[in-house]
Protein backbone atom coordinates (compact mmCIF):
# COMPACT_ATOMS: atom_id res chain seq x y z
CA UNK A 1 0.00 0.00 0.00
CA UNK A 2 1.26 3.55 -0.64
CA UNK A 3 2.05 5.77 2.20
CA UNK A 4 2.53 9.81 2.92
CA UNK A 5 6.18 11.20 2.46
CA UNK A 6 6.38 12.91 5.68
CA UNK A 7 9.99 13.96 4.64
CA UNK A 8 8.99 16.97 2.15
CA UNK A 9 11.82 17.13 -0.64
CA UNK A 10 11.29 21.08 -0.87
CA UNK A 11 10.53 22.60 2.34
CA UNK A 12 9.84 25.82 1.08
CA UNK A 13 6.67 25.16 -1.38
CA UNK A 14 5.91 22.23 -2.88
CA UNK A 15 6.13 17.99 -2.08
CA UNK A 16 4.39 15.64 -4.43
CA UNK A 17 3.77 12.34 -3.85
CA UNK A 18 2.60 10.34 -6.96
CA UNK A 19 -1.16 9.15 -5.72
CA UNK A 20 -2.47 7.69 -8.93
CA UNK A 21 -6.35 7.74 -9.01
CA UNK A 22 -9.37 6.19 -11.67
CA UNK A 23 -10.52 8.64 -14.12
CA UNK A 24 -14.06 9.19 -11.72
CA UNK A 25 -16.35 11.75 -11.40
CA UNK A 26 -15.36 13.07 -7.45
CA UNK A 27 -11.68 13.09 -8.73
CA UNK A 28 -12.55 15.26 -11.63
CA UNK A 29 -14.92 17.35 -9.31
CA UNK A 30 -12.07 17.80 -6.44
CA UNK A 31 -9.72 18.66 -9.58
CA UNK A 32 -11.77 21.66 -10.85
CA UNK A 33 -12.16 23.04 -7.77
CA UNK A 34 -8.34 22.64 -7.03
CA UNK A 35 -8.02 24.90 -10.23
CA UNK A 36 -10.82 26.81 -9.61
CA UNK A 37 -8.93 27.67 -6.08
CA UNK A 38 -5.54 28.76 -8.18
CA UNK A 39 -3.80 25.35 -7.62
CA UNK A 40 -3.87 24.73 -3.99
CA UNK A 41 -6.63 23.38 -1.87
CA UNK A 42 -6.37 22.83 2.45
CA UNK A 43 -6.74 19.04 2.93
CA UNK A 44 -9.33 20.46 5.42
CA UNK A 45 -11.46 21.23 2.19
CA UNK A 46 -10.31 17.78 0.69
CA UNK A 47 -11.34 15.20 2.98
CA UNK A 48 -14.57 17.21 2.95
CA UNK A 49 -15.16 16.62 -0.75
CA UNK A 50 -13.82 12.94 -0.30
CA UNK A 51 -16.21 11.88 2.29
CA UNK A 52 -19.08 13.73 1.96
CA UNK A 53 -19.87 15.22 -1.27
CA UNK A 54 -23.64 14.35 -1.97
CA UNK A 55 -23.71 11.40 -4.21
CA UNK A 56 -20.15 11.25 -4.70
CA UNK A 57 -18.28 10.92 -1.52
CA UNK A 58 -17.07 7.95 0.52
CA UNK A 59 -20.11 8.47 3.42
CA UNK A 60 -22.67 9.51 0.63
CA UNK A 61 -21.97 7.73 -2.37
CA UNK A 62 -23.91 4.97 -1.43
CA UNK A 63 -21.09 2.64 -0.68
CA UNK A 64 -21.50 -0.26 2.20
CA UNK A 65 -18.75 0.73 4.94
CA UNK A 66 -19.37 -0.57 7.75
CA UNK A 67 -19.70 -4.58 8.37
CA UNK A 68 -17.88 -7.53 10.44
CA UNK A 69 -15.19 -8.13 7.03
CA UNK A 70 -13.96 -7.80 3.50
CA UNK A 71 -16.17 -10.69 2.88
CA UNK A 72 -19.58 -8.33 2.95
CA UNK A 73 -17.57 -5.44 1.08
CA UNK A 74 -17.28 -3.14 4.12
CA UNK A 75 -14.07 -1.25 5.36
CA UNK A 76 -14.16 -1.33 9.20
CA UNK A 77 -15.86 -2.16 11.98
CA UNK A 78 -17.29 -0.25 15.29
CA UNK A 79 -18.05 -1.34 18.55
CA UNK A 80 -21.98 -1.74 18.31
CA UNK A 81 -21.72 -3.78 14.99
CA UNK A 82 -19.02 -6.09 17.40
CA UNK A 83 -21.41 -6.66 20.15
CA UNK A 84 -25.00 -6.13 21.31
CA UNK A 85 -23.80 -5.37 24.73
CA UNK A 86 -21.76 -2.29 23.66
CA UNK A 87 -25.15 -0.16 22.70
CA UNK A 88 -26.80 -1.83 25.99
CA UNK A 89 -24.14 -0.96 28.47
CA UNK A 90 -23.91 2.96 27.08
CA UNK A 91 -27.76 2.70 27.64
CA UNK A 92 -27.39 2.52 31.39
CA UNK A 93 -25.11 5.95 31.28
CA UNK A 94 -28.01 7.32 28.40
CA UNK A 95 -30.65 6.57 31.47
CA UNK A 96 -28.89 7.67 34.19
CA UNK A 97 -28.18 11.43 32.40
CA UNK A 98 -31.78 11.53 31.27
CA UNK A 99 -33.04 11.26 34.93
CA UNK A 100 -30.24 13.74 36.27
CA UNK A 101 -31.21 16.33 33.43
CA UNK A 102 -35.09 16.11 34.06
CA UNK A 103 -35.26 15.10 29.84
CA UNK A 104 -36.92 12.65 28.14
CA UNK A 105 -34.59 12.71 24.50
CA UNK A 106 -31.46 11.37 22.85
CA UNK A 107 -29.71 12.68 20.01
CA UNK A 108 -27.24 10.44 18.11
CA UNK A 109 -24.91 12.09 15.54
CA UNK A 110 -23.51 9.29 12.89
CA UNK A 111 -25.88 6.55 13.39
CA UNK A 112 -23.72 4.09 11.06
CA UNK A 113 -26.00 0.97 10.59
CA UNK A 114 -28.18 2.11 13.68
CA UNK A 115 -26.73 -0.88 15.75
CA UNK A 116 -26.14 1.91 18.64
CA UNK A 117 -30.07 3.16 18.51
CA UNK A 118 -31.41 -0.20 18.26
CA UNK A 119 -28.99 -1.19 21.13
CA UNK A 120 -30.23 1.84 23.46
CA UNK A 121 -33.83 1.78 22.65
CA UNK A 122 -34.23 -1.88 23.04
CA UNK A 123 -32.54 -1.23 26.48
CA UNK A 124 -34.30 1.90 27.81
CA UNK A 125 -37.03 2.79 25.07
CA UNK A 126 -40.09 3.74 27.40
CA UNK A 127 -37.64 6.11 29.02
CA UNK A 128 -37.15 7.77 25.82
CA UNK A 129 -39.96 10.05 24.12
CA UNK A 130 -37.93 10.83 21.11
CA UNK A 131 -34.75 9.57 19.77
CA UNK A 132 -33.56 11.97 16.76
CA UNK A 133 -30.66 10.78 14.52
CA UNK A 134 -28.33 12.95 12.67
CA UNK A 135 -26.76 11.72 9.99
CA UNK A 136 -25.22 12.98 6.25
CA UNK A 137 -25.76 9.36 4.68
CA UNK A 138 -28.90 9.11 2.76
CA UNK A 139 -28.37 5.41 2.44
CA UNK A 140 -27.60 4.94 6.05
CA UNK A 141 -30.32 6.46 6.98
CA UNK A 142 -32.53 3.53 4.79
CA UNK A 143 -30.01 1.13 6.77
CA UNK A 144 -31.03 2.98 10.16
CA UNK A 145 -35.14 3.12 9.39
CA UNK A 146 -35.15 -0.55 8.44
CA UNK A 147 -33.16 -2.22 11.18
CA UNK A 148 -34.95 -0.10 14.06
CA UNK A 149 -38.54 -1.11 12.26
CA UNK A 150 -37.34 -5.02 12.29
CA UNK A 151 -35.67 -4.83 15.90
CA UNK A 152 -38.22 -2.62 18.07
CA UNK A 153 -41.46 -2.43 16.11
CA UNK A 154 -43.53 -0.56 18.81
CA UNK A 155 -40.65 1.62 19.16
CA UNK A 156 -39.62 2.73 15.72
CA UNK A 157 -42.82 5.39 15.91
CA UNK A 158 -39.85 7.59 18.36
CA UNK A 159 -37.09 7.67 15.80
CA UNK A 160 -36.94 10.84 13.74
CA UNK A 161 -34.21 11.99 11.30
CA UNK A 162 -32.86 15.74 11.35
CA UNK A 163 -30.79 17.40 8.61
CA UNK A 164 -30.11 20.51 10.69
CA UNK A 165 -30.08 21.34 14.52
CA UNK A 166 -32.18 23.33 16.34
CA UNK A 167 -32.23 26.27 17.89
CA UNK A 168 -32.02 24.49 21.27
CA UNK A 169 -31.26 20.56 22.38
CA UNK A 170 -32.59 19.53 25.73
CA UNK A 171 -31.74 16.13 25.86
CA UNK A 172 -28.87 13.61 25.71
CA UNK A 173 -26.53 13.90 23.08
CA UNK A 174 -24.04 10.32 22.10
CA UNK A 175 -21.50 10.24 19.03
CA UNK A 176 -19.75 7.09 18.52
CA UNK A 177 -16.91 7.45 16.24
CA UNK A 178 -17.82 10.51 14.75
CA UNK A 179 -15.50 13.19 15.77
CA UNK A 180 -12.71 11.03 14.00
CA UNK A 181 -14.73 11.61 10.76
CA UNK A 182 -14.61 15.77 10.54
CA UNK A 183 -12.01 16.94 8.26
CA UNK A 184 -9.01 18.20 9.44
CA UNK A 185 -5.88 20.66 8.74
CA UNK A 186 -2.46 19.49 8.18
CA UNK A 187 0.51 21.43 9.21
CA UNK A 188 4.46 19.60 8.17
CA UNK A 189 7.59 21.37 10.09
CA UNK A 190 10.49 21.74 7.22
CA UNK A 191 13.14 22.54 10.41
CA UNK A 192 12.33 25.92 9.61
CA UNK A 193 8.92 27.40 10.07
CA UNK A 194 5.16 25.12 10.01
CA UNK A 195 3.53 25.28 6.68
CA UNK A 196 0.03 24.27 6.13
CA UNK A 197 -0.14 21.31 4.00
CA UNK A 198 -2.94 20.80 1.27
CA UNK A 199 -3.28 18.92 -2.12
CA UNK A 200 -2.54 19.82 -5.58
CA UNK A 201 -3.29 18.66 -9.32
CA UNK A 202 -0.47 16.91 -10.82
CA UNK A 203 -1.82 15.71 -13.92
CA UNK A 204 -5.41 15.21 -15.40
CA UNK A 205 -6.66 13.61 -18.51
CA UNK A 206 -9.28 11.01 -19.40
CA UNK A 207 -7.50 8.17 -18.11
CA UNK A 208 -6.12 9.44 -14.55
CA UNK A 209 -5.90 12.08 -12.34
CA UNK A 210 -3.26 12.51 -10.04
CA UNK A 211 -3.39 14.23 -7.06
CA UNK A 212 -0.13 15.82 -4.89
CA UNK A 213 0.86 16.85 -1.40
CA UNK A 214 1.50 21.00 -1.94
CA UNK A 215 2.54 23.04 1.05
CA UNK A 216 2.32 26.99 1.69
CA UNK A 217 3.08 29.48 4.17
CA UNK A 218 0.53 29.53 7.20
CA UNK A 219 -1.67 32.03 8.03
CA UNK A 220 -0.32 34.47 10.26
CA UNK A 221 -1.05 33.61 13.65
CA UNK A 222 -1.40 30.30 13.45
CA UNK A 223 0.43 27.36 14.95
CA UNK A 224 -0.09 23.84 15.98
CA UNK A 225 -1.88 23.81 18.92
CA UNK A 226 0.71 22.47 21.38
CA UNK A 227 3.19 24.33 24.04
CA UNK A 228 6.32 22.22 23.13
CA UNK A 229 8.71 24.00 21.37
CA UNK A 230 9.92 23.84 17.83
CA UNK A 231 13.38 22.43 18.03
CA UNK A 232 11.27 19.25 19.87
CA UNK A 233 10.32 18.57 15.93
CA UNK A 234 12.04 16.25 13.54
CA UNK A 235 12.32 17.88 10.33
CA UNK A 236 9.20 16.21 7.88
CA UNK A 237 7.11 16.48 10.73
CA UNK A 238 3.37 16.55 9.55
CA UNK A 239 0.55 17.34 12.65
CA UNK A 240 -3.30 17.95 12.15
CA UNK A 241 -5.35 20.60 13.75
CA UNK A 242 -9.23 19.72 14.70
CA UNK A 243 -10.48 23.31 14.12
CA UNK A 244 -13.96 22.14 12.29
CA UNK A 245 -14.71 19.67 15.14
CA UNK A 246 -13.93 21.69 18.29
CA UNK A 247 -16.56 24.01 16.29
CA UNK A 248 -19.09 21.66 16.11
CA UNK A 249 -18.68 20.25 19.97
CA UNK A 250 -18.63 24.16 20.79
CA UNK A 251 -22.09 24.80 18.54
CA UNK A 252 -23.85 21.61 20.15
CA UNK A 253 -22.96 22.97 23.86
CA UNK A 254 -24.27 26.67 22.83
CA UNK A 255 -27.66 25.06 21.76
CA UNK A 256 -28.23 22.94 24.32
CA UNK A 257 -30.60 24.43 27.24
CA UNK A 258 -30.68 21.32 29.19
CA UNK A 259 -28.84 18.01 29.41
CA UNK A 260 -25.93 15.89 28.86
CA UNK A 261 -23.35 14.86 26.14
CA UNK A 262 -21.24 11.86 25.23
CA UNK A 263 -18.27 11.42 22.71
CA UNK A 264 -16.46 7.64 22.24
CA UNK A 265 -13.49 7.69 20.04
CA UNK A 266 -9.94 6.79 19.42
CA UNK A 267 -7.64 9.65 20.83
CA UNK A 268 -5.29 11.51 23.27
CA UNK A 269 -5.18 14.35 25.43
CA UNK A 270 -3.10 17.45 23.59
CA UNK A 271 0.44 16.29 25.62
CA UNK A 272 0.29 12.72 23.91
CA UNK A 273 -1.48 13.89 20.73
CA UNK A 274 2.00 16.05 20.08
CA UNK A 275 4.44 14.31 21.11
CA UNK A 276 7.21 14.35 18.64
CA UNK A 277 8.11 11.04 18.43
CA UNK A 278 4.75 11.04 16.73
CA UNK A 279 6.22 12.43 13.16
CA UNK A 280 3.37 11.26 10.35
CA UNK A 281 0.65 12.73 12.84
CA UNK A 282 -2.51 10.42 13.01
CA UNK A 283 -3.86 10.01 9.78
CA UNK A 284 -5.22 7.20 8.93
CA UNK A 285 -7.46 5.23 5.91
CA UNK A 286 -9.59 2.01 5.78
CA UNK A 287 -10.46 0.26 3.02
CA UNK A 288 -11.63 -3.61 3.15
CA UNK A 289 -10.80 -3.65 6.61
CA UNK A 290 -7.05 -2.71 5.88
CA UNK A 291 -5.17 0.23 6.80
CA UNK A 292 -3.29 2.78 5.25
CA UNK A 293 -1.45 6.23 5.63
CA UNK A 294 -2.46 7.99 1.47
CA UNK A 295 -5.44 9.69 1.51
CA UNK A 296 -4.74 11.22 -2.20
CA UNK A 297 -5.12 7.38 -3.21
CA UNK A 298 -8.40 5.66 -4.74
CA UNK A 299 -10.78 9.19 -3.38
CA UNK A 300 -14.45 8.39 -2.46
CA UNK A 301 -13.71 4.98 -2.14
CA UNK A 302 -12.28 4.86 1.01
CA UNK A 303 -12.54 6.10 5.23
CA UNK A 304 -10.43 9.21 5.65
CA UNK A 305 -9.76 9.67 9.79
CA UNK A 306 -7.86 11.15 12.47
CA UNK A 307 -7.52 10.59 16.47
CA UNK A 308 -9.13 12.71 18.36
CA UNK A 309 -7.67 16.08 20.28
CA UNK A 310 -9.55 15.52 23.54
CA UNK A 311 -8.08 18.27 25.12
CA UNK A 312 -9.37 20.44 22.14
CA UNK A 313 -12.61 18.74 22.74
CA UNK A 314 -13.19 19.49 25.85
CA UNK A 315 -11.89 22.75 25.76
CA UNK A 316 -14.37 23.76 22.87
CA UNK A 317 -17.11 21.96 24.99
CA UNK A 318 -16.37 24.50 27.68
CA UNK A 319 -16.39 27.99 25.70
CA UNK A 320 -19.68 26.48 24.37
CA UNK A 321 -21.18 26.41 28.09
CA UNK A 322 -20.54 22.57 28.95
CA UNK A 323 -19.32 21.39 32.05
CA UNK A 324 -16.89 18.43 32.07
CA UNK A 325 -18.70 15.22 33.28
CA UNK A 326 -15.31 13.49 33.26
CA UNK A 327 -12.82 11.72 30.76
CA UNK A 328 -11.57 8.06 30.78
CA UNK A 329 -10.98 5.28 28.45
CA UNK A 330 -13.46 3.04 26.89
CA UNK A 331 -12.53 0.16 28.92
CA UNK A 332 -13.11 1.62 31.77
CA UNK A 333 -16.55 3.51 30.97
CA UNK A 334 -18.08 0.42 29.69
CA UNK A 335 -17.50 -1.57 33.51
CA UNK A 336 -18.35 1.17 35.35
CA UNK A 337 -21.56 1.08 33.20
CA UNK A 338 -22.04 -2.62 34.06
CA UNK A 339 -20.60 -4.19 31.12
CA UNK A 340 -19.15 -7.45 32.74
CA UNK A 341 -22.53 -8.00 34.42
CA UNK A 342 -24.15 -8.66 31.19
CA UNK A 343 -21.69 -11.80 30.65
CA UNK A 344 -22.57 -15.63 31.83
CA UNK A 345 -21.97 -15.67 35.09
CA UNK A 346 -19.24 -18.44 36.60
CA UNK A 347 -20.18 -21.82 36.68
CA UNK A 348 -22.91 -21.31 33.45
CA UNK A 349 -22.26 -23.37 30.72
CA UNK A 350 -22.02 -20.93 28.17
CA UNK A 351 -23.75 -20.98 24.60
CA UNK A 352 -22.38 -20.18 21.37
CA UNK A 353 -23.74 -16.59 21.44
CA UNK A 354 -22.13 -16.25 24.93
CA UNK A 355 -18.90 -17.50 23.66
CA UNK A 356 -19.13 -14.93 20.81
CA UNK A 357 -20.23 -11.81 23.32
CA UNK A 358 -17.19 -12.87 24.94
CA UNK A 359 -14.80 -12.49 22.42
CA UNK A 360 -16.38 -9.23 21.52
CA UNK A 361 -15.62 -7.91 25.13
CA UNK A 362 -12.11 -9.15 24.90
CA UNK A 363 -11.62 -6.12 22.21
CA UNK A 364 -13.83 -3.81 23.90
CA UNK A 365 -11.80 -3.89 26.93
CA UNK A 366 -8.75 -5.19 25.75
CA UNK A 367 -5.20 -2.46 26.37
CA UNK A 368 -4.16 -3.56 23.19
CA UNK A 369 -7.62 -3.61 21.18
CA UNK A 370 -10.17 -1.04 22.10
CA UNK A 371 -9.95 -0.65 25.79
CA UNK A 372 -7.29 1.73 25.97
CA UNK A 373 -6.95 3.50 22.47
CA UNK A 374 -10.79 4.54 22.48
CA UNK A 375 -11.91 7.46 25.24
CA UNK A 376 -14.66 8.52 26.52
CA UNK A 377 -15.71 12.57 27.43
CA UNK A 378 -18.73 13.70 28.58
CA UNK A 379 -20.51 17.07 29.51
CA UNK A 380 -23.26 18.27 31.03
CA UNK A 381 -25.25 21.53 31.08
CA UNK A 382 -27.59 22.19 33.74
CA UNK A 383 -27.05 20.33 37.50
CA UNK A 384 -23.52 18.77 36.92
CA UNK A 385 -24.12 14.90 38.62
CA UNK A 386 -22.27 11.65 39.66
CA UNK A 387 -21.88 10.25 36.03
CA UNK A 388 -21.99 6.34 36.12
CA UNK A 389 -18.78 5.79 33.50
CA UNK A 390 -16.36 8.02 35.50
CA UNK A 391 -16.64 7.01 38.60
CA UNK A 392 -13.82 4.54 38.55
CA UNK A 393 -10.31 5.72 36.01
CA UNK A 394 -11.40 9.26 35.81
CA UNK A 395 -8.90 11.08 34.09
CA UNK A 396 -9.85 14.47 33.35
CA UNK A 397 -6.62 15.96 35.14
CA UNK A 398 -4.44 14.72 31.82
CA UNK A 399 -6.49 17.06 29.67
Amino acid sequence: MSRIDTNPSNASGHSVVAAPLPACPLARLIAHEIHERGGWMSFERYMELALYTPGLGYYSGGKRVLGQGPQDGSDFVTAPEMSPLFGRTVARQVEQALEHTHTDQVWEFGAGTGALAEQILGEIGDRIQRYTIVDLSGTLRERQHARIAQAHPALAHKVIWADALPEEINGVIVGNEVLDAIPVHLLAWNGEVWLERGVTLASADEERTTFAWAERPLPEGVRPPTDRPDSDFVPGTVVETHGPAEAFVATLASRMGRGAAFFLDYGFPAEEFYLPQRLGGTLMCHQAHRSDTDPLDQVGQKDITTHVNFTGVALAGQEGGWEVLGYTTQAHFLMNCGLLGLLPAPGEVPTADDVRATAAVQKLLGEHEMGELFKVIGFTKGAWFDALGFRQGDRTHTL
